[in-house]
């Protein structure tokens, strides 16, 4: 740690939910964290009015036709500017970082994250696309280089928080809560006729729209299966997931005598990312409290992996294991982006992921560059299958 005893936090997309939201913990907590580097894609002005208020050491703008605008507004304040994908990923090694916050929407954050754990820097990571598509590859890397992995995700938080103090004790079993999303209870039929406007109004949680999208399919439930077997090194038998329309209970740990710990709280995604950013220590805040006479009963039900087809699409690539996983990933990110863009309907988004699983050659045991290949031959069909469908 630095020699001024703060942690210091690079954040890897700090436009975005999860990094405006880390930004507000941070600014409650200054004695004990402070800004390092922050990173965007392409939200410019944000970036400029989060760098001027936190002042970071280095900011980096993703698309590189905004640096110019970038380095003018920051160069008087002694900001250091860069731009490029490839700046993002080469900015983690830097000395002065302590942690790398993961932030970044789906397979973009693969590449950073990697190299973070090659510079040797402690991760949190809020994007679970990382261990969804190259999980194995990972969590092996950390094991060799010794950096730890701190989850982000409420589930995973959960999870995370309940086995403190309990690593050597055996999981028998895991159980992820899930919302239900905006459409629990609906048929297919009815999802037929769902809108975005309609999916992206979630009951529960304030997200990006991709991860809205994602729960309302029930997808982003499946990807943290997938993370989740990485995560804690669980086997595909080990996770379960239950609708708890409250997201009171985020999640549960079953252990090989039967008793179970559960982690509780008011949806709030600040509170597992000072979780993550301040372990091993809990850090006063003033997040609202939970009081139970406003939830006098908490409801239970089975998923619907047959009406939410993805649910079920993400335990087979689990299965399957190899490359399926970061093809079920890269078909969906298409899906999703479609899907917000009025080309193809709710339904036809596990249509086109089912399809690209069955068509994209499967790779037993890939390394870092057969992933990509599958990202990419994955992404081509799906938009080619998508252009069929029109």
């Amino acid at each position: 740690m630095t020699e001024d005893k703060k942690r210091h936090i690079a954040i890897l997309g700090s436009t975005g939910s999860i990094g405006t939201q880390a930004l507000e913990v941070i600014n409650a907590n200054k004695d004990h964290f402070a800004v390092e580097v922050l990173t965007a894609n392409d939200n410019a002005d944000l970036l400029i009015e989060q760098a001027i208020k936190y002042v970071p050491n280095a900011v980096v703008i993703g698309n590189e036709s905004k640096y110019d605008q970038v380095f003018a507004a920051l160069d008087p304040v002694d900001i250091k500017v860069y731009a490029g994908v490839d700046a993002i990923d080469q900015i983690v090694g830097m000395e002065e970082i302590d942690m790398v916050l993961a932030a970044l929407v789906g397979y973009a954050g693969l590449k950073s994250t990697l190299s973070a754990i090659e510079a040797g820097k402690t991760i949190a990571l809020a994007n679970k696309e990382t261990l969804v598509v190259a999980g194995d590859l990972v969590t092996r890397r950390a094991r060799e280089k010794g950096v730890n992995i701190f989850p982000v995700d409420s589930e995973h938080s959960a999870i995370f928080q309940c086995l403190v103090g309990e690593f050597e004790n055996k999981i028998e079993k895991i159980y992820l809560t899930a919302s239900g999303g905006p459409f629990r209870g609906k048929t297919r039929a009815e999802l037929a006729t769902i809108t975005k406007t309609e999916a992206l109004k979630h009951p529960n949680w304030d997200m990006g729209d991709k991860i809205t999208i994602d729960s309302a399919t029930m997808m982003n439930k499946g990807l943290e299966v997938i993370e989740a077997k990485w995560l804690f090194g669980l086997n595909n038998d080990q996770i379960d997931v239950i609708v708890h329309p409250q997201s009171v209970i985020h999640s549960i740990v079953q252990f090989e005598d039967g008793s179970m710990k559960a982690q509780m709280g008011l949806p709030d995604m600040k509170l597992p990312i000072q979780y993550a950013l301040g372990y091993p220590q809990r850090l006063r805040s003033d997040f609202p409290r939970f009081d139970f006479m406003n939830y006098p009963s908490l409801n239970f039900e089975p998923a619907d992996s047959e009406t939410f087809r993805n649910l079920a699409l993400a335990f087979l690539a689990m299965k399957q294991g190899g490359n399926m996983p970061c093809v079920l990933n890269a078909a969906n990110e298409v899906a999703v982006e479609k899907f917000l863009k009025d080309q193809i309907g709710f339904n036809e988004m596990p249509e086109l992921i089912e399809a690209c699983m069955e068509s994209v050659a499967y790779i037993k045991t890939p390394k870092y560059d057969d992933l990509v290949a599958s990202d990419s031959e994955t992404r081509n069909l799906a938009k080619e299958l998508i252009g069929k469908m029109a």
